[in-house]
């Protein structure tokens, strides 16, 4: 059976740094692809459409769920999140690496589906850290904040469900990390078997 692209997920609590690492992680590796999800929040500041969220209304969401069209989908802080099961089949399918940035119960339900999709939870280092960095940012309000705070005890405590978790204290440490993620999982036996064919041919390996 031709081995399939990777699918790698991230999940973290609101401030973790996920979003900055994964669009880091875009830009130093060519061969990974991010799908883009939909929901049914506003965009956020400099956020475009179709870049980094597909925004729909409520209506339009809920059709989808209706004719199957996600991959997964969950509720987050009040809005719904949602990924696209062709955009995410055709990828993996085709050999192509894939990211996916989305919440812990989105992440739970995709390994349910696709067993072999790589859980990656971001932490940060400290309670106060991850106060600090929503206070930071200057998009929420106090009482956004303090519900985010409490979401994120929730949050956090799912990672020991996942594959990997980074601490994002040093964001270059946490950049080389994730990193090194995605790498190990491009050396496995049946990834370099399909990646470096005539190599295992010529030794008799396929």
């Amino acid at each position: 059976m031709d081995y399939p692209g990777n699918l790698f997920v991230v999940a973290a609590p609101s401030g973790a740094g996920k979003s900055s690492l994964v669009k880091a992680l875009l830009e130093l590796d060519s061969h990974l692809a991010v799908s883009v999800s939909h929901t049914t929040r506003a965009p956020r500041g400099q956020e475009q459409q179709g870049r980094e969220y597909h925004f729909i209304g409520e209506p339009e969401f809920r059709a989808k769920i209706a004719h199957g069209d996600f991959f997964e989908w969950a509720e987050v802080h009040g809005n719904l999140y949602g990924t696209s099961r062709e955009a995410i089949e055709a990828r993996i399918a085709g050999g192509q690496d894939v990211v996916l940035e989305i919440d812990w119960q989105g992440a739970l339900q995709i390994k349910k589906l696709f067993p072999h999709a790589v859980l990656i939870f971001i932490l940060p280092p400290s309670w106060d850290e991850l106060r600090q960095r929503l206070m930071r940012r200057g998009e929420d309000g106090v009482d956004v904040i303090a519900r985010r705070m409490d979401n994120a005890r929730i949050e956090v405590a799912q990672a020991r469900h996942f594959d990997f978790v980074i601490i994002n204290a040093l964001f270059e440490t946490a950049l080389f990390d994730l990193k090194t993620v995605v790498h190990s999982q491009r050396l496995k036996y049946a990834a370099q078997r399909r990646n470096k064919s005539q190599v295992f041919a010529a030794l008799d390996l396929i």
